[in-house]
């Protein structure tokens, strides 16, 4: 194994190794995209009174001046949120779900619209923008022709065969307050928005701001499709201030961040009496067992561990590899990660992008220094490069990484990852399970029942056999979520759906009450209920 030439971390490009990506002829520019008529036709739909600006991390110049939300454009929002939705509830589920089925294609034939926000927004290489476009599609196509079977009547056996009718409805619970995160506005925004729509509720959402061109194309082309704009209320912010304001008039909180962030959302929802789901931090763990296919791990680790540069918050961050096939595996791992291609272009060809903001790259240099500083190796990277852009940090591979180290147990949420070696599985299973976050999980193996029967010991909302994330959260009938400090609730599935809508049970009694009837006293018709209950569980009835 060979150490990078560099002992420690830097801001300096000279000790760079990651190439940067020719740009093509041609490549729009910032200038090309956001122009005035487009902003003024985005920030329409945005509930402000104020003004504040977002920004491109390639350049950290601005892009957009964006109306900002008071409190009171806040309360605004939900009121016009919540006039419009009884109308909208009570067009069939059929006709709601014809929307998203006009969206998907939407979304399809003017990708290049939003893969162009995506990449000025957020910084992140063009075909890990294309996840979101592909994450979207598959949402709104799923929820579009599952929607009417999730949400129709139920019938069930009453407390009394035949003489109980008994009915579940799903009514919607509202409007949905919204809190979407920066670094998938796409999908982390009306990818969640979609099922709650379908289901009948209207919308108050608060994208973050950086990001806010994204998530407002969405809502654009959401109205082209045939969504009533009042459903689908914008509201813009600090999150200390507007955040809590949303949660304060929603009826369902629809929350993705971190996980201190979260906890303060709860709290607030518990204190009215509202339901909430939390998608939140994780420090996700792949195991590469003994038996894996080595080339193939270490390619998977590459998009495990550096997709949207690992901001994201089912990316690898802790890789655990087996005694016996570990200097094999990051010999390939750090051949391929110093190969990775850096880019800060409007085009496909760069296999990795920028991080989003200040915080972010003074974390992630943070995690890296200190970890240096106390022993740890730098296999690959440990540079920032501002020869490419002021937020560009190369994908970073630590190894020896141990207690009291920052970058063993906080979530880093950057391109950087900390390999550690392990003897059996029963390790193995106890170091990946040893945190207090459980989002996601990756084994590799070829024996796919070792596999699964790893994957049934790991505390983790999802786990992927033989790959990273994406199988799992592209699966959208499935539930998607977090165990432990990970979150509560999920998306994806019936579960995505169902969140957004109360559970109603309508009872009908026929022909004879629940009550002493035909003449029979207390006393006989305690008898005759008696028997009837041994007689149903006789004849098996649930």
């Amino acid at each position: 194994m060979t150490d990078l030439q560099a002992p420690t971390a830097t801001t300096g490009a000279s000790l760079g190794t990651n190439p940067v990506a020719p740009v093509p002829a041609g490549v729009r520019t910032a200038a090309d995209v956001v122009t005035p008529e487009v902003i003024a036709q985005l920030t329409r739909g945005v509930v402000g009174s104020g003004r504040t600006a977002n920004h491109t991390p390639f350049t950290g110049d601005e892009l957009a001046d964006l109306p900002e939300s008071t409190p009171e454009d806040v309360a605004t929002a939900f009121q016009r949120a919540r006039a419009a939705q009884p109308a909208w509830a009570a067009i069939s589920v059929r006709a709601r779900a014809a929307v998203l089925l006009r969206f998907h294609d939407l979304v399809l034939e003017r990708q290049a619209e939003v893969l162009d926000l995506i990449q000025l927004e957020t910084g992140k290489a063009r075909l890990h923008a294309h996840e979101e476009v592909q994450a979207v599609a598959v949402a709104a196509r799923h929820y579009g022709r599952k929607a009417s079977a999730y949400l129709k009547p139920k019938r069930h056996t009453g407390v009394i065969p035949t003489l109980t009718k008994v009915t579940e409805l799903r009514q919607p619970r509202g409007v949905i307050g919204q809190i979407a995160p920066w670094n998938y506005p796409l999908e982390l925004s009306v990818g969640d928005a979609l099922p709650a729509f379908v289901s009948g509720n209207a919308v108050v959402m608060k994208p973050d701001t950086e990001t806010a061109l994204t998530a407002l194309w969405a809502r654009d082309l959401l109205i082209e499709a045939g969504l009533p704009a009042e459903v689908f209320q914008v509201v813009l912010g600090e999150g200390p201030v507007v955040g809590p304001e949303v949660v304060k008039h929603a009826d369902y909180v629809s929350f993705t961040g971190s996980t201190g962030t979260g906890r303060q959302v709860a709290q607030g929802a518990a204190a009215r009496l509202v339901g909430v789901s939390l998608e939140l931090g994780g420090k996700n763990a792949m195991l590469v067992l003994k038996d894996a296919d080595v080339e193939k791990a270490a390619a998977g680790a590459v998009r495990a561990c550096f997709s949207s540069a690992g901001q994201l918050c089912i990316s690898i961050e802790r890789l655990y590899v087996h005694e016996s096939i570990a200097d094999d595996f990051v010999e390939r791992f750090a051949a391929r990660t110093r190969a990775m291609r850096l880019g800060n272009s409007l085009a496909y060809g760069a296999d990795m992008g920028s991080l989003v903001g200040e915080r972010q790259l003074e974390t992630v240099t943070r995690h890296v220094e200190e970890a240096v500083e106390k022993g740890a190796r730098l296999v690959a990277g440990g540079v920032a490069r501002p020869d490419i852009g002021p937020l560009f940090y190369e994908p970073t591979i630590l190894d020896g990484v141990q207690e009291p180290m920052a970058v063993c147990n906080e979530e880093t949420f950057g391109p950087v990852v900390s390999i550690y070696r392990f003897s059996d599985e029963d390790e193995v299973i106890a170091l990946a399970n040893a945190t207090p976050y459980g989002l996601n999980s990756s084994v590799w193996t070829k024996d796919g029942k070792r596999g699964h029967r790893v994957a049934a010991r790991l505390r983790t909302g999802t786990v992927n056999i033989n790959e990273g994330y994406a199988p799992a959260y592209g699966s959208v009938q499935s539930p998607m979520g977090g165990m432990k400090d990970s979150g509560l609730g999920r998306r994806h599935g019936s579960e995505g759906i169902l969140k957004y809508t109360e559970a109603q049970t309508v009872a009908q009694q026929r022909l004879i009450p629940l009550a002493p009837s035909f003449g029979m006293d207390d006393a006989k018709h305690a008898a005759f209920m008696s028997v009837s209950l041994k007689a149903m569980k006789a004849f098996r009835l649930r």
